[in-house]
């Protein structure tokens, strides 16, 4: 910046100054204002031309005013005049007071953009400095109509000096984000990438900042930038702090630009080149080990910078999770924070950790550190650390520890902050949910729930609950026996909603602890009724339906609620509904017969079970996205890795499932624009995992009534061969050979995430297909495509999605699956679609593979090693020793055979460091039992992976799927 003269103290604007602050009221304030106000407007209106010193000063003074809170309706032109001056000062002194009081609808637009122009051309760095400093200040749509064509121009060229690239390119950044209709993308966006290999760094910083946004509207004008990021990245994470000296933060080398990069690489899937993909988890390795070094300096600030690159490199390992050796790495560094003295680091660490939690290479890591966020959730003082850790709870909550996270959960609920109850209670009544191993527990977990925290019990929660009950029969008697007991409805102190719940649960099976005499039919009532006067109009109105449906339990008080009924209190009640319900209770109780009591009185009939209401309203109060089911996908675990419960088939019609299934039907229904097919002899194949409100009979596996030849005509299943290439077919097949969930498929254009499931010979698979443009996609038809071969081993049923993409939404696909024989191909899922007028064809293979219809099998070692000896024929083996292609860790491995299927059979093999596996390959025709061996070796990095089935075919190809595993 030019040197000021020492004529520009401005002296008179010092005085002016010094004056206001030596005034002793505001009225002594305003007074000396508008004698300034006047001295400078008789000054502008005068005859005697003004000099550019005087015009500076006498602005100044009225920028100042301004700035005091007072009105300026003069002296704008003179600002303007300012500007086509030669002195630094006085044209600094005109672009200040434009950006400051210039509005976008001034009349004086067009001069002030004039002289703009002639500042941009003049090529003298610091005009064109000043002058897209006020473009970015003003920002408004005028400017970015007359400069967002100009300023990429200036921002590319190669004669710009430094300076003017990094105002060039935080000003287009800035007209960007306020007009980004008005910013053409044009030739100038493939330079402005290569504007990361620039020797200065500070037009690096700038231009990542303006790719970073870019690339997040247009990714795939920008996505050349991924290569030079991660050099220019690798650049400043191997350099010592002596070689950036210039830009060297307390031993941190260039610390913003590294968080910008790495901002910039999250807008993008991991590379697909071999070399760039390294040299980045070289980056990523460095960053991690720089974080256990010892600290350079004692300094704050250097603690500072180094987290943050260390957070911004574990969010870019969150957001590829493709990693499994730095997810743990990412994970073990975070939970040194954990107990860290600093909150923030607390606070971001548990923040982190929540994702990292989601992922199925890291969420045992993660399960580790449960003491330590137990220990946080007790201890902590910062509430938003506190509610950190129980959502950290939440997230790494599975089978195994679901009991102990809820106990925690509910113990720190009777002390949490007001403010988080409602969440915690909805997250408890979620997980007890999900992960309830047998009914009583989950019972007993919502009424203390209700007890603990009754006044933050949403309707959604005691709904579910009641829903439950009612739709399972060897937990009816318990749930009744439980809201009778001291702790419940016969507590001093018993919540409304408590009354609500056992209201309902005794009136319906009341009649099965009826025969305990501390649970007479006459103490059930009189319990219920001494809560009836201090309870709400709502649960008064559930009591009355309670009574009369005791009149049908136990016709023995018939009399006494006839009494209550008949009373002045219900019959002459102001409530219309309770005096309605009286008088048709008390009616009905007194002249219908026996039987017309039981036929109105009857039991409530199972509820179809659908997707949960209370998980709904987690979502609804966490605000999700509009993308949120393809988000959750990436964030989804297998249920075979975390030992989350298979979906129940047909919940309505089988009451009584086994404890390995999900108790609560959590999975979501499918979503369809037409209604089920009725249930009748004419359907070919049976929609397994259609809305239970049609009432399909229960699937017996292996039945040869389920399953019949498919109906192709209303499928969308053809024989064809895709004439297209299929995209990554073998990388995409083989990452999920081990997993069920997550992101298929994804360019700049569509996302294809999958949700599925496999129970025996049945599957059901949910594609989702995410719109990642801001524009429609017309003609959306994706088709799945067997072969011959195929169509004859396994039975597919897809249902039709909306034609119609809007930009940013996504729609959803069902898939029915049934295994009818083993198979060896795979089918091929076709989209074809029509993007801004351009036609688009894409085909990837569709994960559907023999492991999937695996059933574990424990066994004792006598069990294991003698069905392997009655496996001995040669054909009916099959081994593979291979080169390892991952780090071989332990609990990977184990992770990644309990999610191919089989069960990890512990201290079987002699060999402690050996894996042994057994499980039952399910078909429609037949049973094929499978066992497994796999025997690492450390020294060499290599693997011997033997399998023995009873079919030669199905032996080569499961060994084929689980060795690109390792």
């Amino acid at each position: 910046m030019p040197a000021v003269s020492k004529g520009d103290g401005m002296r008179g604007l010092a005085v002016f100054i010094s004056d206001i602050r030596n005034c002793k009221s505001k009225e002594a304030e305003i007074k000396r204002i508008n004698k300034e106000l006047a001295n400078i407007r008789s000054k502008f209106k005068g005859d005697k031309a003004l000099d550019g010193y005087s015009k500076k000063k006498y602005v100044c003074k009225l920028l100042f005013i301004f700035l005091l809170g007072h009105d300026i309706d003069f002296g704008h032109m003179e600002a303007v005049n300012l500007l086509s001056s030669n002195r630094y000062t006085e044209k600094q002194i005109g672009y200040l007071f434009i950006s400051v009081l210039v509005n976008s609808n001034s009349e004086l637009i067009r001069l002030i953009n004039n002289a703009i122009k002639n500042d941009l051309a003049s090529r003298n760095p610091t005009f064109m400095g000043l002058a897209l400093h006020c473009i970015a200040n003003v920002g408004s749509r005028e400017m970015a109509e007359a400069f967002a064509g100009e300023i990429p121009k200036i921002l590319v060229a190669g004669d710009t000096m430094d300076s003017v690239k990094q105002s060039a390119a935080l000003c287009l950044l800035r007209l960007y984000r306020t007009s980004p209709d008005l910013v053409p993308m044009g030739d100038w966006t493939s330079r402005v990438v290569h504007l990361l290999n620039d020797q200065h760094l500070g037009v690096v910083t700038a231009a990542t900042s303006l790719i970073t946004t870019l690339a997040q509207k247009n990714p795939e004008e920008f996505k050349t930038s991924v290569s030079l990021a991660v050099s220019r990245l690798s650049r400043i994470v191997t350099s010592a702090s002596t070689d950036l000296q210039d830009y060297t933060y307390y031993f941190v080398p260039a610390p913003w630009l590294s968080v910008k990069l790495l901002r910039l690489l999250q807008c993008y899937p991991p590379p697909e080149d071999p070399a760039v993909r390294g040299r980045l988890t070289e980056c990523l390795e460095t960053i991690l080990n720089k974080a256990q070094e010892p600290p350079k300096s004692k300094k704050v600030q250097h603690s500072n910078a180094k987290n943050a690159v260390l957070f911004e490199a574990i969010s870019l390992i969150i957001h590829h999770d493709s990693e499994p050796n730095l997810l743990v790495r990412a994970c073990n560094q975070l939970g040194q924070f954990l107990q860290h003295r600093e909150t923030n680091l607390r606070y971001l660490a548990l923040e982190s950790m929540c994702t990292l939690a989601s992922s199925e290479f890291s969420h045992e890591a993660v399960k580790t550190h449960i003491e330590t966020v137990i220990n946080a959730l007790k201890t902590e003082r910062d509430v938003s650390v506190r509610q950190r850790a129980v959502d950290l709870l939440y997230a790494m909550c599975d089978r195994s520890n679901a009991q102990q996270i809820v106990a925690e959960m509910l113990n720190y609920l009777e002390t949490a902050d007001y403010s988080i109850r409602e969440e915690i209670v909805l997250k408890v009544a979620i997980l007890a949910e999900k992960y309830a191993v047998d009914y009583t527990w989950y019972v007993d977990t919502i009424l203390n729930l209700i007890r603990i925290a009754g006044d933050y019990v949403s309707e959604e929660v005691w709904y579910r609950v009641i829903q439950i009950v009612i739709n399972r029969d060897d937990v009816q008697g318990y749930a009744a026996k439980t809201v009778f007991e001291v702790r419940a409805l016969q507590a001093p102190a018993c919540h409304e909603n408590l009354v609500k719940v056992g209201g309902y649960i005794l009136g319906e099976f009341g009649n099965l602890i009826a025969g305990d005499p501390r649970s007479s039919p006459l103490i059930q009532f009189n319990l219920l009724h001494s809560k009836f006067h201090l309870c709400s109009v709502p649960t008064r109105a559930l009591l009355l339906s309670t009574y009369i449906k005791f009149v049908n339990l136990f016709p023995e008080i018939k009399t006494t609620i006839q009494d209550v009924l008949r009373s002045d209190s219900q019959l002459k009640n102001a409530d219309v509904e309770l005096q309605q319900r009286a008088v048709e209770y008390l009616r009905l109780s007194t002249i219908a017969s026996t039987d017309i009591l039981a036929t109105v009185l009857e039991e409530m009939p199972p509820f179809p079970e659908r997707e949960s209401s209370i998980l709904a309203k987690l979502k609804k109060k966490k605000g999700p996205g509009t993308v949120t089911d393809l988000e959750e996908i990436k964030k989804e675990r297998s249920s075979d890795m975390n030992g989350s419960a298979e979906p129940a088939l047909n919940a309505t019609v089988v009451t009584t499932p086994s404890p390995t299934e999900d108790l609560l039907g959590l999975g979501p229904a499918p979503v369809t624009n037409s209604p089920p097919p009725p249930p009748t002899s004419d359907i070919l194949l049976v929609d397994v995992f259609a809305n239970p409100a049609a009432a399909v009979a229960p699937l017996a596996p292996g039945s040869d009534d389920n399953f019949a030849s498919p109906d192709l005509a209303s499928s969308e299943v053809v024989s064809e061969e895709p004439a297209d290439t299929v995209h990554d077919a073998d990388e995409l097949f083989h990452k999920f050979v081990c997993k069920n969930n997550g992101v298929l498929f994804e360019n700049q254009l569509l996302q294809i995430g999958l949700k599925s499931e496999f129970r025996q010979n049945l599957g059901r698979m949910f594609i989702f297909y995410g719109n990642k443009t801001s524009t429609q996609f017309l003609n959306f038809t994706p088709t799945v495509i067997c072969s011959d071969d195929l169509q004859s081993s396994l039975n597919l049923q897809t249902k039709p999605v909306d034609p119609t993409v809007d930009g940013g939404a996504q729609v959803q696909q069902v898939v029915n699956i049934e295994c009818v024989s083993d198979f060896m191909e795979a089918p091929i899922l076709n989209i074809q679609f029509r993007y801004g007028g351009t036609f688009q064809n894409l085909s990837v293979k569709l994960p559907i593979t023999l492991n999937k219809f695996f059933q574990p099998t424990e066994m004792s070692s006598q069990d294991f090693f003698q069905r392997w000896k009655q496996l001995s024929n040669p054909k009916q083996e099959v081994q593979n020793i291979f080169k390892a292609k991952h780090p071989m860790d332990a609990e990977i491995t184990k992770a990644k055979i309990i999610g191919f299927g089989s069960a990890l059979l512990e201290e079987v093999d002699p060999n402690p460091a050996n894996f042994v596996g057994a499980g039952i390959i399910h078909t429609k025709t037949t049973q094929i039992g499978c066992l497994l061996r796999l025997e690492p070796n450390l020294q060499a990095q290599m693997y011997r992976l033997t399998l023995r089935t009873s079919k030669e075919a199905v032996s080569q190809r499961l060994c084929e799927l689980l060795s690109e595993q390792f």
